[in-house]
């Protein structure tokens, strides 16, 4: 009878134990769990992490795929990793985050301490978690092959202070977009380059243009047309400003991230945007207009030259061929420089990787980054945009002439922003000394010398709170 008691009692404990232990396995739902999981895998830890970005491009290769969407290219790459990774068995989820909203979420999540474990979005949106402190560095998972594959410019516009803290995929490339037509109808010809070259003037020869676009275009035909874009409304487009203002070889930050443009090479330059404005080789009242007002005056052949790039190229040519605009002979060009190399910047686009304070899921974050990032066949989704890689660039050439172009252009190529801290504040800097400038309230000299002194404030506030500023 005491034998029976003990076998009864001996069950009654196995079965508390096994509910026990379903509950707590099945309890915990949430992305980043860790946990043993016999079926999935024998002994193989599970790993789950969270993916988040903003909307890119849609389907894996082409959005003509069936079911096409935004989260394709992801949810393939997660399936793809997860079947030969061999340190855990990882679960990656996926969540497209709208732009307008993607500050505010990762700012909650972060005081919450749930930050998405990667997050794929345009380097110039993120830069400020670097500073934060809230990205993981990525130098180590890079590789020689990468670094041979991808421009050293693309390099210098993810790394900050000591490190890589993005992993670069695609690129959206800025230059000139210019009217063929016009060109041909003021008699510079000689000045077009081919249809699928991004050409390059010299400084003389741009103000060549600029004054056959003013003086040699025919009135009948453009009655109310302007040689270039110049705006300065708001914060918008501030990377051509940008670009102006060092075509006289200013560096325009030190090797602290300082701004150093109140010298001989950067007034210079102020001064030069100030004499087209003033001689009528821009449009008028740029202090009143926007980035977006200048690209439909350029679509609607009042701009001769215009700020581009490959999404706004696209964009414009598509709007030709579905008449929502007129059609013209639509080329690019490069901004020109004193010295005659051309200036170029870029948006780099790729992967970071949040600090969650879970080392295995920080681990299994950078390993998929890696693993999407150079993937011979991943990349290739990298023509959606416009590919990184020179191995991409050049295996799709002929499908997309661009490709190469852009490729060899990315030798001309500066980080914008410096990769300071603070530079969405000092985006507010920028553009009211601007409309200073060409409403004639200062002087170019006392618009730089401000902008200089305003700017380096921001930054030394924002070296404050810098974890890479120490």
């Amino acid at each position: 009878m005491k034998k029976r008691s003990w076998q009864v009692s001996f069950v009654f404990v196995l079965i508390l134990a096994l509910v026990a232990g379903c509950s707590s396995n099945g309890g915990n739902k949430n992305a980043g769990a860790s946990n043993k999981d016999a079926n999935a895998g024998g002994s193989k830890e599970s790993v789950e992490i969270s993916v988040w970005l903003t909307p890119q491009w849609k389907g894996v290769l082409d959005a003509t795929e069936e079911g096409a969407d935004y989260d394709s290219f992801f949810k393939n790459a997660a399936e793809k990793f997860s079947a030969q990774y061999d340190k855990y068995n990882a679960k990656v989820n996926v969540e497209v985050i709208a732009g307008d909203q993607r500050d505010e979420l990762l700012n909650v999540n972060l005081s919450g301490g749930t930050p998405p474990d990667v997050f794929f979005e345009s380097v110039f949106a993120m830069g400020d978690y670097a500073h934060r402190g809230a990205l993981l560095p990525l130098t180590d998972i890079v590789d020689d092959e990468a670094r041979s594959d991808i421009a050293q410019g693309y390099w210098d516009n993810v790394t900050f202070g000591d490190d890589v803290y993005f992993y670069p995929f695609a690129h959206n490339p800025g230059t000139f977009a210019y009217n063929a037509d016009m060109f041909k109808d003021a008699g510079l010809e000689s000045f077009i380059g081919g249809e699928t070259e991004i050409k390059t003037w010299t400084l003389a020869e741009y103000e060549q243009i600029l004054d056959g676009l003013k003086n040699n275009l025919p009135k009948d035909k453009y009655s109310n047309a302007y040689p270039m874009a110049l705006y300065a409304l708001n914060n918008q487009g501030d990377t051509w400003n940008l670009a102006y203002l060092r075509m006289f070889g200013n560096s325009f930050f030190d090797e602290n991230g300082n701004i150093v443009l109140n010298d001989e090479k950067g007034v210079k330059a102020a001064e030069w945007m100030k004499k087209i404005y003033d001689n009528g080789y821009t449009n008028p009242g740029a202090e009143s207009v926007s980035s977006n007002d200048a690209n439909a005056m350029f679509q609607n052949q009042q701009l001769g030259i215009s700020f581009t790039n490959a999404v706004l190229f696209n964009n414009a040519k598509a709007d030709m061929a579905s008449g929502k605009a007129p059609k013209f002979d639509i080329r690019l060009g490069n901004i020109p420089s004193e010295s005659g190399d051309p200036l170029t910047f870029t948006y780099v686009v790729g992967a970071s990787a949040f600090k969650t304070g879970d080392a295995k899921r920080e681990e299994v974050a950078k390993d998929f980054i890696k693993f999407f990032s150079a993937d011979p066949e991943l990349v290739k989704s990298s023509k959606n945009s416009v590919p990184v890689r020179t191995s991409v660039a050049n295996e799709f050439k002929d499908q997309y002439p661009f490709f190469a172009a852009y490729d060899q252009n990315a030798a001309h190529m500066f980080a914008f922003t410096g990769n300071v801290p603070g530079y969405s504040q000092l985006r507010q800097v920028l553009f009211p000394e601007l409309q200073a400038m060409y409403i004639g309230e200062r002087t170019p000299a006392e618009a730089i010398s401000n902008y200089q002194t305003k700017g380096n404030e921001v930054i030394a506030n924002a070296k404050e709170s810098s974890t890479l500023a120490k």
